[in-house]
């Protein structure tokens, strides 16, 4: 299975509770779940919710720490890698999130709280490759996304899929191998005709 193991955006628009439960465990259908140290897999990813989602979560659990804007959950999901929530001042209006940080390296809220303002602080609305690809996956159903199998080549077993439909078939296909149109037909209309914007 391919690792990630970097700071990354999700999912696009404000998470409501259903999609919020869904995305904290986006990779449940991984091959060999529990059976490997998944950190890097979650390590890094986050989404905005809404304050309503913020605040259940604060109540539910007590929290592991809370400083600032910050709190994070005493329940870890995999490895030392736990869920933080932020309430973050952006462009003068209050917002609220949810990453997956690693609490045993010292600076890792703090360095994602910092990505995500950089990130959300973009002039102009737009998306990278990346993101959209996350997205899509972010936003597929689990029956049309998966990993790939014995029907693939060895050295892609692991990695993403999902199912593209076009000219009358059903394929599936890796998801870092979408073409720019089978990626404009999976994303929603809102986000279709975004910008691309190089990662920096």
């Amino acid at each position: 299975m391919t690792l990630q193991s970097s700071i990354r955006k999700i999912y696009f628009g404000v998470a409501d509770r259903r999609q919020m439960f869904r995305l904290f465990d986006r990779h449940a259908q991984r091959p060999d779940r529990w059976q490997n140290d998944d950190s890097a897999l979650f390590a890094g990813e986050w989404f905005e919710i809404a304050r309503a989602e913020h605040d259940y979560m604060l109540e539910i659990l007590p929290p592991l720490w809370m400083r600032g804007e910050m709190f994070a959950l005493g329940e870890f999901l995999t490895g030392s890698i736990t869920s933080v929530f932020y309430t973050l001042r952006i462009d003068g209006k209050t917002r609220y999130f949810h990453a997956y940080c690693d609490p045993a390296q010292a600076r890792s809220p703090v360095e994602l709280r910092d990505a995500i303002v950089g990130r959300e602080s973009w002039p102009v609305t737009a998306m990278t490759h990346e993101e959209r690809l996350e997205h899509i996956w972010s936003a597929t159903h689990d029956e049309y996304r998966g990993y790939a199998g014995e029907r693939f080549l060895p050295e892609h077993r692991g990695r993403r899929t999902v199912f593209v439909y076009g000219r009358g078939r059903t394929e599936l296909k890796l998801l870092d191998d979408l073409t720019e149109e089978e990626i404009a037909a999976k994303l929603p209309v809102h986000l279709r005709h975004l910008p691309i914007r190089v990662a920096a």
